[in-house]
């Protein structure tokens, strides 16, 4: 026998061995032959068809069967996509948000901003916690971590839904205004460090922590790094001007003005 020969008979029989319904399409045949007889008896017949029947009752047994085990598939295959989204989602929301506050992290506020200075223009806040490192130094890292989740709740409560709060470095924050003004950014600004300085934070603090703010409003176009140059340069002023305070981004005519 060729090598030929021999794979089409492996074929054959393979599909022979998982054809489920062979016995019945044997018995259809059969009946068939049958039928074709001009001169048969009745009980020809009469077994010819209780045969039908037998195989017609797997046929039916198998199918439901195998309607059984589609539908079960189904119901797994929707719970599977249910939990990948499910899980999708969580991924994304952990991609997007700092793991200690709950905040958006540096990554997704910066992406947020850009958006918003290339649509509408924005006025960013930007805070850090006035000797947070004494504060790691003198009670611990733990006590630090809490103090900084005490500062988002003030951060959380005063800005609400007027913007956007991201974690961008220790203990530093940014909030976002899409379409802010200057004005607006200072009054939130202001909100911000009232709460904050009216928090009492617990053991082992035991005290009240202070932040210093920098404010700047840009139109729509601006760069993200002149944008938050500027709120940055603004936090260092008000850092040297004693803390605990609000400063707004110079222009460039209070840096140069007109004589």
């Amino acid at each position: 026998m060729s090598m030929t020969a021999s794979v089409t008979s492996a074929g054959a029989q393979d599909d022979a061995a998982h054809d489920l319904f062979r016995s019945e399409t044997d018995a259809l045949e059969h009946a068939r032959s049958i039928l074709a007889l001009t001169e048969a008896d009745a009980p020809v017949y009469q077994q010819a068809l209780g045969e039908l029947t037998v195989h017609f009752e797997r046929l039916m047994r198998e199918t439901r069967r195998l309607i059984r085990r589609s539908d079960r598939a189904e119901r797994e295959m929707n719970t599977l996509n249910a939990q990948l989204q499910t899980l999708a989602r969580q991924l994304e929301y952990r991609a997007t948000h700092d793991a200690l506050t709950d905040v958006l992290n540096r990554g997704a506020i910066i992406d947020l901003t850009v958006q918003a200075l290339c649509k509408t223009g924005a006025a960013m806040v930007v805070l850090d916690i006035d000797h947070f490192k004494q504060v790691n130094d003198e009670f611990g890292h733990p006590a630090g971590d809490a103090v900084i989740q005490g500062i988002v709740g003030c951060l959380r409560r005063a800005v609400g839904n007027a913007g956007f709060i991201g974690r961008v470095g220790g203990e530093e924050f940014t909030v976002l205004i899409p379409a802010g003004t200057l004005e607006e950014g200072l009054c939130l600004a202001e909100a911000l460090r009232d709460s904050i300085a009216s928090h009492v934070f617990g053991h082992p603090v035991n005290r009240q922590i202070t932040a210093s703010f920098g404010v700047s409003a840009s139109p729509m176009g601006t760069s993200f790094d002149t944008a938050y140059g500027l709120a940055d340069a603004a936090l260092y002023q008000a850092k040297r001007s004693g803390r605990n305070r609000v400063e707004a981004a110079r222009t460039e005519a209070d840096v140069c003005p007109l004589e």
